[in-house]
């Protein structure tokens, strides 16, 4: 045997597709072990259906299986239609500006302002602005089009993909873990818990900050290391060519009024789309029209005619449409759990060891159970209305407030996201162009040392509220 032969093989993550589709079969399997049960619901004073603490109760079983486990995947689809529609429009709509080359531009001039070690301000800064953006109205799918850009620009500047790809998943992620006034978060959390809206807010600003600065730090070194050495990127050899925004020809790319116009109608798209969310309670329908709009007004005022339009953004529905599948795919995990009925069984058999710890001790256990749990429910509204009418009351049981289940929950549920194979880690690398594992070496460290200081923060919080 040759001494190639003889080596071992290097452990290979399986392909996404593989793994969702491993965790979809793994559920199914709990269905016939776990007992089926669910708890009593009601709807609230605010008019959200939420479940009634106490009131868990075995129910007939209804284990899935083999071949309900596989119409699952497209029940998922089903499912998940608002959100891959959303992503597949949005990305072409930004994809027509990309090619515009109007972030040739931009990039440019950030080439010229920030010079060597310094662009990496962009990094917080950024990390900053998406997570107000999140933090605020909710921005968290509504970025996925972003990705892209910041990639492109992420590559520019001397970084790689991955830098690209974290400023928007830590900017959205930690947006919803500190979120001041998110409807879909804490409001709905607090709603629930009874208490007033955007109480406390001023310390979940601090967290938000903290957690920003922490971030950021474990980013800019990373980036500022690729930047000294390219071979040392994560994603070094992997063809982003689709997205690469060439550094050097950026800076003889020509920015005339053309450009400068796209821009502006970007500026205008976004401003349109943060007064929709906030005013007119505008979702993935509006959002859509905004995008695509944008997108075409784009190519008209380069001057494109319709073939040109159509055929760019046939281009972009294909490089989109893995990542839009994984959304498919992670959503008939939730199916199979929902068909099953065992949600509330495990949100029951979770939550009952916690009556027996101290309440310093409980409160650090309420992350660990919404970080888990948002592995099974990876909706933070879903996440909200199953789990805090069972952690509220526990607070009071324990001895802490119930700002610090609010707490709790809004870091388990928020930056868990940009990590869980079940919930949107997978569907940002597919349009990062970055393999999940590469992210996970990268992403992974960082989640640890952020949960160590949300502890932190949480056990703080114990003795603020």
């Amino acid at each position: 045997m040759s001494t190639e032969t003889k080596k071992k093989k290097k452990f290979r993550l399986p392909h996404i597709f593989v793994l969702l589709t491993a965790i979809i079969v793994v559920c199914a399997v709990a269905t016939w072990i776990l007992p089926a049960g669910e708890f009593d619901r009601q709807v609230n004073e605010a008019g959200t259906e939420v479940v009634v603490p106490g009131t868990y109760h075995t129910v007939d079983s209804s284990p899935v299986g083999p071949f309900e486990t596989v119409k699952a995947i497209y029940n998922g689809m089903l499912n998940g239609g608002g959100v891959i529609f959303f992503v597949f429009i949005a990305y072409a709509a930004i994809g027509l500006i990309i090619s515009t080359g109007a972030f040739n531009g931009l990039v440019a001039g950030l080439l010229k302002i920030l010079q060597g070690k310094a662009r990496a301000i962009i990094i917080p800064v950024f990390i900053l602005v998406l997570g107000c953006a999140s933090s605020t109205i909710g921005v968290f799918e509504e970025a996925f089009p972003f990705i892209p850009i910041f990639v492109g620009i992420a590559i520019a500047m001397g970084y790689d993909a991955v830098v690209g790809l974290a400023i928007v998943a830590l900017g959205v992620g930690l947006g919803y873990s500190g979120a001041v006034m998110n409807p879909f978060t804490v409001g709905m959390a607090q709603s629930i818990a009874g208490l007033q809206q955007l109480s406390g807010a001023g310390y979940r600003i601090i967290c938000h900050l903290a957690m920003i600065v922490v971030a950021s730090i474990f980013v800019v070194r990373y980036a500022l290391k690729i930047q000294a050495d390219p071979t040392k990127s994560l994603v070094y050899g992997d063809d982003f060519s689709h997205l690469t925004i060439n550094a050097k020809e950026v800076e003889n790319h020509p920015f005339g009024i053309r450009e400068k116009l796209v821009l502006a109608t970007l500026a205008a798209g976004i401003a349109v789309i943060v007064w929709g969310v906030k005013v007119k309670g505008w979702y993935f329908e509006d959002l859509s029209a905004v995008f695509l709009i944008m997108g075409i007004v784009s190519s008209l005022i380069m001057g494109w005619g319709p073939n040109t339009i159509a055929e760019k953004m046939a281009a972009s529905f294909t490089d989109i449409a893995v990542a839009c599948m994984m959304i498919g795919f992670s959503r008939g995990i939730l199916v199979v759990l929902q068909s099953g009925h065992i949600i509330d069984t495990i949100v029951y058999g979770i939550s009952i060891p916690l009556h027996y710890f101290p309440s310093w001790v409980a409160s650090e256990a309420m992350l660990v159970v919404q970080t888990l749990l948002n592995f099974l429910i990876p909706s933070g509204s879903g996440q909200a209305v199953t789990s805090m009418p069972i952690m509220a009351p526990l607070a009071d049981l324990v001895g802490v407030s119930r700002q610090v289940s609010v707490l709790a929950f809004q870091f388990g549920d928020g930056l868990s996201n940009i990590v869980w194979p079940t919930a949107m880690a997978p569907i940002m690398c597919g349009i990062a162009g970055v393999k999940i594992e590469k992210w996970w070496k990268f992403i992974v460290p960082i989640f640890l040392i952020l949960l160590l200081t949300q502890g932190i923060l949480i056990g703080i919080s114990t003795i603020v509220f």
